[in-house]
């Protein structure tokens, strides 16, 4: 793993720490393999950032955005963009949609992988 410095490598350890709930649901279902195989990471560095799930043999990044991410959409976008520099692509869902529809969120994820 590469972290550009030792702040942001304790920032992603204290998130994998203290997940939000819509996380811990998700990472249920991406842990150890469990989504077809595919291998997953969390709070995992990509440039200056450290994106909530990411699957490098895929180049998949996964990030849920909570009710603060309606203010800073601007931001979410330059975000994206350096991530997709770097050779990934980005799928985002809301919380909310992880709850309410987590079948639906996996089947996202797994036609994102498929479209490598």
């Amino acid at each position: 793993m590469y972290f550009k410095s030792s702040r942001q490598y304790r920032r992603a350890k204290n998130m994998r720490a203290d997940p939000t709930d819509a996380e811990k649901l998700l990472w249920e279902k991406l842990r150890a393999k469990r989504l077809n195989g595919h291998k997953f990471r969390r709070q995992m560095p990509i440039d200056s950032f450290i994106v909530d799930f990411a699957c490098f043999k895929s180049k998949l990044v996964i990030e849920l955005d909570g009710g603060q991410h309606d203010e800073q959409s601007s931001y979410d976008e330059f975000r994206t963009a350096v991530i997709n520099q770097e050779g990934y692509r980005v799928i985002r869902f809301w919380n909310d949609v992880v709850f309410e529809n987590t079948d639906g969120v996996l089947s996202t994820i797994l036609s994102n992988l498929d479209g490598q």
